[in-house]
């Protein structure tokens, strides 16, 4: 079904040292109100990212997502299944950090004069993080970034917003907690809910947290990303 308010395509995007990759640009009606890179999970630009990509647009947001599997596979989209989380493990392994860096920063660079925020979703939300140290963002929001409570030396540039899940293995409640202590500037939301809760594809989707955070995220990007 079409949605007459925004306006999406594929377009490509060249990182700083040459790499070329797609991106999944939805553009909103009218005067966007700001930039926002969407970062990906370990599955790729598949039907939830754009889902969320589009959403966002509605908003008012230009969005783009990259496709930061490009380096390793193009056109990957993965299913929420142990198949897929396995692929997508294999498909991270040869990426390093400079990588995430760049391919996110193409994305920023494609905004132009736009004052652009990020987001990002698992992996995202790691990349995300990285993001407000390196790049010139004017806020990032990362949902459940496993790298992210390891990355405690970053210094981030602009306002950070952090989601996580009570119930979430990969990332333990002490990691949160030092997370939480080492960076009292970051806005940490914890949730009755699993890793992946915001995502409506998957089992560990739980709608009443997903939509708080939603509204929050949305709110916090509306306030900074001007």
């Amino acid at each position: 079904m079409t949605d007459d308010r925004i306006k999406t395509s594929r377009v490509t995007l060249r990182a700083n040292d040459g790499h070329e990759l797609e991106g999944y640009l939805c553009e909103p009606e009218g005067a966007a109100l700001g930039g926002l890179v969407l970062v990906q999970e370990i599955f790729g630009v598949n039907a939830h990212i754009r889902e969320q990509c589009e959403r966002y647009a509605r908003d008012g947001f230009r969005v783009i997502a990259p496709a930061m599997f490009d380096r390793v596979e193009r056109g990957v989209e993965l299913a929420y299944d142990s198949a897929g989380m396995s692929r997508g493990i294999e498909l991270i392994k040869p990426l390093q950090a400079e990588n995430y860096l760049s391919d996110a920063g193409a994305a920023v660079d494609f905004m132009g004069d736009l004052p652009t925020g990020i987001i990002g979703y698992c992996f995202g939300g790691s990349v995300a993080w990285r993001a407000a140290a390196a790049l010139p963002v004017r806020a990032a929001v990362s949902y459940y970034g496993s790298n992210a409570v390891n990355l405690l030396d970053l210094a981030p540039k602009c306002p950070v917003m952090a989601h996580f899940g009570e119930r979430d293995v990969m990332i333990p409640l002490e990691k949160v907690q030092v997370f939480r202590e080492r960076h009292p500037e970051v806005e940490v939301h914890v949730y009755a809910a699993d890793h992946g809760f915001n995502c409506d594809h998957r089992r560990q989707y739980h709608a009443e947290s997903a939509a708080l955070a939603r509204a929050r995220s949305l709110a916090f990007l509306k306030q900074h990303v001007r």
